[in-house]
C-alpha cells in the first residue's frame, strides 16, 4: 500500500482467487480508460447483419420478378440477408406450388451471390425463404468503397480532361488575331453610293 502511495498509483487486486492473492500497481484510470477502448474498437470492427425483405406475389408479371430480383441483386451484392414472402390472397391459398416454384426460380437467378439459408416454408397466408450472400459484409463493403474511389478517379480524370481542352482553346483564341467581316454591297449603309 506504502509504495503505491509513494509512486501515485492504485493496488489493483489481478487475481482474488490464487492463493496467496496476486495485486499489480498501476493507474486504475487509465486501465478502464484503455479497456474501454479496446472495447469500443471491437464493437466497431463489428458487422450487424441486416435482413432485407422483399415481397411478392405468386402471380407477379415477368418485368415485376426482374425488378424484384434486381433489388435482391443489390441487397446481396451489399452482403446483407435477404427474406423473400409470397403473400397469397384468397384463391391463392389453395396452390402453394406457385409460390414454391417462384422462390425456387428467385433462388436459383441469384445462386451466385447468395445461397438458401432456410427452405421455403408455409407460414400462415405467406411463404418464406431467407437467401444469405456468399460474401462476407466486410468484404462487399470493401469492394463497394474501391468502385466508389474508381469512378471519382475517372470523373477527376474527365474534369481534368476537360479543362486541359479549354485552356487550350482559350490560348489560341488569344494569339490568332480577331476576325473582321469582309463588306460586301448589302453592308454600305451611305445613301449618296449606289
Amino acid at each position: 500500500m506504502r509504495l503505491a502511495r509513494d509512486q501515485g498509483l492504485d493496488l489493483v487486486e489481478v487475481a482474488a482467487q490464487s492463493r496467496p492473492p496476486v495485486c499489480k500497481l498501476m493507474d486504475y484510470g487509465k486501465f478502464k480508460y484503455e479497456n474501454a477502448q479496446k472495447a469500443r474498437e471491437s464493437r466497431r470492427n463489428q458487422t450487424n447483419t441486416i435482413i432485407k425483405e422483399m415481397k411478392l406475389r405468386p402471380k407477379i408479371d415477368d418485368h415485376d420478378y426482374e425488378t424484384k430480383k434486381g433489388h435482391v441483386v443489390r441487397f446481396l451484392k451489399g452482403g446483407d440477408k435477404v427474406k423473400v414472402t409470397i403473400m397469397f390472397r384468397g384463391r391463392e391459398q389453395s396452390r402453394p406450388e406457385l409460390g414454391f416454384r417462384l422462390l425456387q426460380k428467385l433462388a436459383e437467378d441469384v445462386v451466385e451471390l447468395g445461397f438458401v439459408e432456410s427452405a421455403p416454408k408455409q407460414d400462415g397466408r405467406n411463404m418464406l425463404m431467407v437467401l444469405g450472400p456468399t460474401r462476407k459484409k466486410s468484404e462487399a463493403k470493401a469492394d463497394q468503397q474501391a468502385e466508389r474511389e474508381r469512378r471519382a478517379a475517372e470523373r477527376k480524370a474527365d474534369h481534368d480532361a476537360e479543362q486541359h481542352v479549354e485552356e487550350e482553346l482559350r490560348a489560341r483564341a488569344k494569339n490568332e488575331p480577331a476576325h473582321t467581316k469582309k463588306k460586301g454591297p448589302a453592308d454600305n449603309l451611305d445613301p449618296d453610293v449606289i
